[in-house]
C-alpha cells in the first residue's frame, strides 16, 4: 500500500490493554507448546497493529512538526507509549515463565528470550510517570531544533537547510554560516542545558527504581546489550585511543595539506577539497531514480527492494522548514514496509540517504519475510553494519550521482568513515561519565566534553568560538538527548563496514554474499555469533583496530 493511502487511527489504550490481558490468560490455559505458540502469533498481530499506528503518527508528525493533528497524536504517544511498553513487558514476563518455554525457544530462538529478560529488567509499572516525562523532554528537544530558524541573507532556514553553507568551498561563506549556526545554539544554551539536566536526573531516577546506582546498567538493558557489557565497550574505547586516533589524525593532517591551510579550524571539519566537497548531480527525483538504476545493477534482491520502496512512496526526503532535522529508517509492520525519512539539502549527504538508510531498509525488507517477528529485533551495533557497509557496496556506481567527481566522493567517504570512529567513541565515553556522576553541573559536563575532544580529536581548533571552546558542541547531537548509549554502535559497525571495504577490494562478490548472509541472519544469533558466521572480526578482540588501521593507512595515505 502506498504510504499516502495508509489509514491511521489512534491506538485505543483500553482495548489494547484488554487484548494483552486476554492473550496472557490464553497463555496460562494453553495445553501444550503448539497452543502457546499459536497465542504468541496472535500477539504478533496485536503488537504489529499498535506499532504501525504509532509509527505512522511519528512519521507524519516529523514531516511537519507544526501540524496540530499529529502534534496531538505525538503528545498522546509520549504519554501512553510507556503504558503500552509496560503491557508488552508484562506479556513477555508471562511468555518467559511459560511451562512450554523449551518448545517456544525452539520456535523463536534463545536470543528472543534473552531480549525478553532484558526488557523485564528495563521496565515496570513504577517507571511509567518517569518515562512519560522523558518522552516529553526528548520531543521538546526535537521540536526546538526542528523549528529553529536562521536568517541567511533574508531567507529563513532551519538547521538541515544550512548544511550547504556550513560546507561551502568558500571559506568566508562557511565561516559566516558557522557563526550564525553557533549563535542559534548559544541563544538556546540555557534551554538545552535545562532539558539535558532534567533528562539525566529523570533517567538516573529510573535506574535507581530498577535497583541500580546509576542509569548506566538500565541504559545497557534498553539497548539490548544481550551478549557483551561495559568491559567490552571500555576495551574498544582503549583501542580507539591507542590505535585509531593516531591514524585519524594523519587523515586530518593530509586534509589540511590538501586544503592549503596552516591549521584546521572547526569550520573546516566537514570540508575535504579546496574546490569544495563533491555534490550530487541532479534534482532529488533524479537522485532517487539513479538509486533505482544502481540497486538494479547491484543484485536481484536490491532491485526488488528498491522497486517496492519507490512504488509504495516509502521515501520522504525533501528538506522543509518545519520538518524534523536528521534522517532515519523506521518500519511499518502491518505492511512489511520500511520507511526512509531524510532532509535532502544539496550535499553529498543526500546520496548517503540512498546508501546508508537504504542499507537499513534493505535488511528490514528481507527480515520482514521471516514469520518469527523476534528475528527483526536486531541490536543496533548489528543494524548499523547493514547501513554503513551498504555505503561501501554501492561505491562502484557513484558516477551516477557525482559524475566526474565520483572518485573525490569515494575518497571523502572513506576518510569520513575512518575519522568518525574517534568522534563516535568520544560521545560514548561522555555519556558514561555524565550518567556515572549525575550531579555534574551543565558547566562541568561541557568541560568534560572539551577534555574528551582533546583526547579523541587533538587537532581540533575552535578559533576563539566561546560556545564550542567551553564544550557546547555536543548539544547538536540528538542521540545524546534521545538515545543514550546508542552512538558506540555506529563505531562498532563502522569497524565491520571497513572490514567489508577491505574484503570487497579483494573479492567484491564474496564480500557481498557475506553481507547478504548477515542481513538474512537478522537477529537469529547473538552479535559475536553473527559476525563469525559472516566471516568478520569482532571489534572488541585485542588487536582488531590496530590490524585494520594498518591496512587502511596503506589505502588512504599510500
Amino acid at each position: 500500500m502506498k504510504f499516502s493511502d495508509m489509514p491511521y487511527s489512534r491506538v485505543d489504550a483500553s482495548e489494547f490493554e484488554a487484548s494483552v490481558s486476554t492473550l496472557m490468560q490464553e497463555l496460562d490455559s494453553a495445553p501444550d507448546g503448539a497452543a502457546a505458540f499459536a497465542v504468541h502469533e496472535k500477539f504478533y498481530k496485536l503488537h504489529d497493529k499498535m506499532m504501525t499506528m504509532m509509527t505512522l503518527a511519528e512519521i507524519r508528525h516529523d514531516i511537519d512538526m507544526k501540524d496540530p493533528v499529529y502534534e496531538a497524536e505525538q503528545d498522546f504517544y509520549d504519554a501512553q507509549g510507556p503504558v503500552f511498553r509496560n503491557l508488552v513487558t508484562d506479556y513477555g514476563r508471562k511468555l518467559f515463565a511459560s511451562p512450554y518455554r523449551g518448545f517456544l525457544t525452539e520456535k523463536i530462538g534463545p536470543v528472543a528470550f534473552k531480549n525478553v529478560e532484558l526488557a523485564m529488567r528495563a521496565m515496570n509499572e513504577e517507571l511509567i510517570p518517569l518515562c512519560k516525562e522523558e518522552n516529553e523532554l526528548t520531543t521538546r528537544y526535537g521540536k526546538l531544533l526542528a523549528t529553529a530558524e536562521i536568517d541567511w541573507h533574508g531567507e529563513k532556514l532551519n538547521l538541515s537547510l544550512m548544511n550547504p553553507y556550513l560546507h561551502s568551498a568558500d571559506r568566508a561563506v562557511r565561516k559566516e554560516a558557522w557563526e550564525k549556526y553557533v549563535a542559534l545554539f548559544t541563544a538556546n544554551e540555557d534551554e538545552l542545558d535545562e532539558i539535558y539536566d532534567r533528562l539525566i536526573k529523570n533517567r538516573t531516577a529510573q535506574g535507581r527504581k530498577m535497583g541500580y546506582d546509576t542509569y548506566v546498567p538500565l541504559g545497557y538493558d534498553r539497548m539490548n546489550r544481550n551478549s557483551y557489557g561495559r568491559s567490552e565497550i571500555e576495551e574498544f574505547r582503549k583501542q580507539v585511543k591507542t590505535d585509531w586516533v593516531p591514524f585519524a589524525e594523519k587523515i586530518h593532517e593530509a586534509r589540511r595539506v590538501r586544503l592549503g591551510l596552516d591549521r584546521l579550524s572547526y569550520i573546516d571539519e566537514g570540508v575535504s577539497f579546496l574546490n569544495g566537497n563533491p555534490k550530487p548531480v541532479g534534482t532529488p527525483e533524479e537522485i532517487l531514480a539513479a538509486g533505482g538504476r544502481m540497486y538494479g545493477k547491484l543484485s536481484p534482491e536490491t532491485a526488488e527492494f528498491y522497486h517496492f520502496m519507490r512504488e509504495n512512496e516509502l521515501f520522504d526526503v525533501l528538506g522543509r522548514k518545519t520538518k524534523r532535522v536528521g534522517g532515519y529508517m523506521t518500519f511499518l509492520p502491518d505492511y512489511n514496509a520500511p520507511f526512509i525519512f531524510a532532509n535532502f539539502n544539496g550535499t553529498s549527504g543526500d546520496v548517503d540517504v540512498i546508501t546508508h538508510e537504504c542499507g537499513h531498509a534493505f535488511q528490514g525488507y528481507l527480515a520482514a519475510k521471516d514469520p518469527i517477528r523476534e528475528h527483526m529485533d536486531i541490536t543496533m551495533e548489528t543494524a548499523e553494519i547493514h547501513s554503513m557497509s551498504m555505503e561501501f557496496f554501492t561505491e562502484p556506481w557513484m558516477e551516477m550521482f557525482f559524475g566526474e567527481r565520483a572518485d573525490d566522493y569515494r575518497k571523502m567517504h572513506f576518510e569520513d568513515a575512518a575519522v568518525f570512529i574517534p568522534y563516535g567513541t568520544m560521545v560514548d565515553e561522555f555519556q558514561h561519565i555524565v550518567y556515572d556522576d549525575p550531579g555534574l553541573t551543565p558547566k562541568a559536563r561541557k568541560a568534560t566534553w572539551r577534555d574528551l575532544e582533546k583526547q579523541y580529536k587533538p587537532h581540533l581548533n575552535y578559533d576563539g568560538c566561546p560556545y564550542y571552546e567551553a564544550g557546547g558542541f555536543w548539544q547538536k547531537q540528538h542521540h545524546i538527548y534521545d538515545l543514550p548509549f546508542y552512538y558506540i554502535d555506529y563505531c562498532l559497525a563502522q569497524t565491520c563496514a571497513l572490514e567489508y571495504k577491505n574484503w570487497m577490494d579483494r573479492d567484491y562478490q564474496e564480500a557481498w554474499q557475506s553481507y547478504l548472509k548477515l542481513c538474512n541472519l537478522s537477529a537469529s544469533d547473538f552479535y559475536g555469533g553473527l559476525l563469525k558466521k559472516a566471516g568478520l572480526e569482532i571489534p572488541f578482540e585485542d588487536g582488531c583496530l590496530a590490524h585494520l588501521a594498518r591496512g587502511l593507512e596503506e589505502k588512504l595515505l599510500g
